[in-house]
């Protein structure tokens, strides 16, 4: 990425109607919101706005003390996890360590021994028939992974079924391939290389003041600096599906990656295959390698543009053809989880990143 482009400090550039249509949104939809825009690597716009901790139980009772969220704010990100754990297996592929059409078998033969019909392309397609997830926190810790890694097909192999269990396994499966934790795989194969220094598995106590709260949960208060999906928690916070924290600047450096065809990351036809729709039925939009093409729930007017959610309020959406990244990260589930407004949300900042790239001379909206 040429100096001087993301450069990591969006903070500096005015949010203007960026900021007007975060602030819309809190505390109703999320007690804090960040958002960047950038057409060409260029930041044009960038927002921060709420509060990191607002609440401090389920009742919604007020804290004392309300840090104010920032664009260095640092958020649970939830399945865009899924993202980074498609571009390890890729770069694995590329070096002939894991094999796409491959069965999962040849990485997991005690699991997948008896269904070897199942690849890893359906695995990062949605299109095992794998459920979309399975429960394994209050078992035993020893027995989680087997659990997971046990769980039968509940529908049939090729139709869109989003499966967070096809996505953990699919983690496993890098682990395996690639001889290493996924936390060490990330780090060394996506956010070392792209220089994303605040995304990371399990954070420190000493990031802790950065990062924004999540969910009240019985026995563990008002989630802040853990992940919050309870199968990535009970897994020990590190999962092919969730477990990613990150921020506004860092992801914009993630998605711009894939803009540009891999700086570095993934070779170009690795991306490419990517952001191919796979013709995977069932399903509202076009469906990737990891990746949704046209999700109309949070690309809004950008009816080509790629990219993720996350149950946590999180978005990150790439218009190739606008040479447009847009990138949103909210708290939506603090302090409970079902607060409404979040694709709203999502899709009134995608249509002023449309806005924003048609004022640049990127594509008529």
């Amino acid at each position: 990425m040429p100096e001087g482009r993301v450069a990591g400090r969006p903070e500096e550039t005015a949010g203007g109607a960026l900021e007007d249509v975060l602030r819309a949104a809190v505390p109703g939809v999320a007690s804090a919101a960040a958002a960047l825009v950038a057409v060409d690597g260029d930041v044009v716009a960038s927002a921060a706005v709420g509060e990191a901790a607002r609440y401090g139980d389920a009742a919604e009772t007020l804290l004392e003390d309300r840090p104010p969220a920032g664009p260095g704010s640092v958020f649970d990100i939830a399945s865009l996890t899924k993202l980074f754990t498609t571009v390890v297996l890729l770069s694995l592929a590329e070096e002939g360590r894991a094999d796409l059409d491959g069965p999962v078998a040849a990485w997991l033969p005690a699991h997948y021994g008896h269904r070897p019909e199942i690849t890893l392309r359906h695995l990062l397609t949605h299109a095992s028939g794998l459920p979309p997830g399975r429960r394994v926190e209050g078992e035993p810790p020893d027995s989680r992974w087997d659990l997971i890694l046990s769980t039968p097909a509940s529908g049939p192999r090729g139709a869109h079924v989003y499966s967070d269990v096809g996505l953990i396994t699919a983690g496993r499966v890098a682990e395996e391939a690639g001889g290493a934790p996924l936390d060490l795989l990330v780090r060394e194969r996506v956010t070392g290389p792209l220089g994303m220094a605040d995304t990371l598995f399990r954070p420190g106590p000493g990031l802790l003041p950065r990062i924004v709260a999540t969910e009240f949960k019985p026995g563990r208060g008002c989630v802040r600096g853990e992940v919050h999906d309870e199968t990535a928690h009970a897994l020990g916070g590190v999962a092919g599906h969730a477990g990613l924290f990150s921020t506004t600047a860092d992801l914009l450096r993630f998605g711009e990656m894939l803009r540009t065809g891999g700086a570095g990351v993934l070779a170009p036809e690795s991306v490419r295959e990517m952001l191919r729709d796979q013709g995977v039925p069932g399903a509202s939009f076009r469906q990737g390698l990891g990746v949704r093409i046209g999700d109309p729930a949070i690309v809004g007017p950008l009816h080509d543009a790629f990219g993720h959610s996350g149950f946590t309020g999180t978005s990150l959406v790439v218009d190739p053809g606008r040479r447009l990244t847009i990138v949103l990260l909210t708290n939506n589930v603090h302090p409970l989880r079902g607060r409404p407004g979040i694709r709203d949300l999502r899709t009134a900042v995608a249509a002023e990143g449309a806005r924003l790239a048609h004022g640049r001379g990127r594509a008529p909206m």
